[in-house]
């Protein structure tokens, strides 16, 4: 196998289950413990707060120069308003960000299952992002709507990345999809993987078979191509081991 040249791999927030601590370091905050060996986290915690300019600074600056987050936006925006959010809002949630400087790697729009696709109100919600911020964007839709051939285009127009989701709910959510570069291959996009766990969701391990499995899946981007690889399995701390797998895997083909 070969893989590509970036890969980022880690969990969602930044937790050292017991099990796991061995592999990190054992001197220093717990960001910058974890921050040495994983490569990314997912900043769930913006989903319900609101954090201050210092605390996103400080994260940043716990981290080394590689290290990339990325952020979910407020339920406020997705879940509350429904994606009907004035872009000044949405301005002032990405300007709010600005502490992590060039350690923001991408910024995650996880919809409400329940949210069924409104080309005009994506639409808009989406090139209000797309102003207020120029990196990665990728949307977890879970409503069967935005899984159709003009559902991807739209995402496609507004050059934002469907995330690969596992467990995969609707069909077709195990894909990633949506904007994929010039050239639909991947390369100059992101593409972003969320691994829940499964069966149980959140808690079950995904194993040697099942973390393998992923490895070649991620084989399969050429070069160019920046992939993420998120475990939110961390209600019983499965997703570090995973997560520690799966670099092993990497760095060893």
């Amino acid at each position: 196998m070969s893989f590509p040249p970036s890969v980022l791999v880690g969990t969602a927030a930044w937790a050292l289950p017991r099990a796991s601590r061995d592999a990190f370091p054992q001197a220093g905050s717990q960001l910058d413990r974890y921050a040495q060996v994983l490569s990314c986290a997912e900043i769930n915690s913006t989903f319900s707060k609101v954090h201050r300019p210092q605390t996103f600074a400080r994260w940043a600056d716990e981290t080394p120069p590689a290290f990339r987050f990325s952020v979910k936006l407020s339920r406020a925006m997705t879940h509350e308003a429904r994606l009907q959010t004035p872009a000044r809002e949405v301005f002032a949630f990405v300007a709010s960000l600005q502490g992590l400087g060039d350690r923001l790697g991408v910024l995650l729009v996880q919809l409400p299952p329940s949210l069924a696709l409104e080309p005009r109100v994506a639409r808009a919600f989406f090139r209000a992002l797309r102003k207020a911020f120029d990196g990665g964007i990728v949307c977890e839709p879970r409503h069967a709507s935005w899984f159709t051939e003009a559902a991807n285009g739209l995402l496609i127009d507004e050059r934002i990345g469907r995330v690969a989701a596992d467990p995969a709910r609707p069909v077709g959510a195990a894909d990633p999809g949506g904007w994929l570069g010039e050239h639909g291959d991947g390369r100059g996009a992101v593409v972003y993987y969320r691994w829940h766990g499964a069966p149980r969701m959140y808690w079950s391990a995904y194993g040697d078979d099942g973390v393998r499995e992923k490895a070649r899946a991620i084989a399969c981007w050429p070069r160019g191509t920046q992939v993420w690889c998120v475990f939110d399995n961390t209600a019983s701390g499965a997703a570090t081991a995973d997560a520690l797998k799966l670099q092993r895997y990497l760095r060893g083909r």
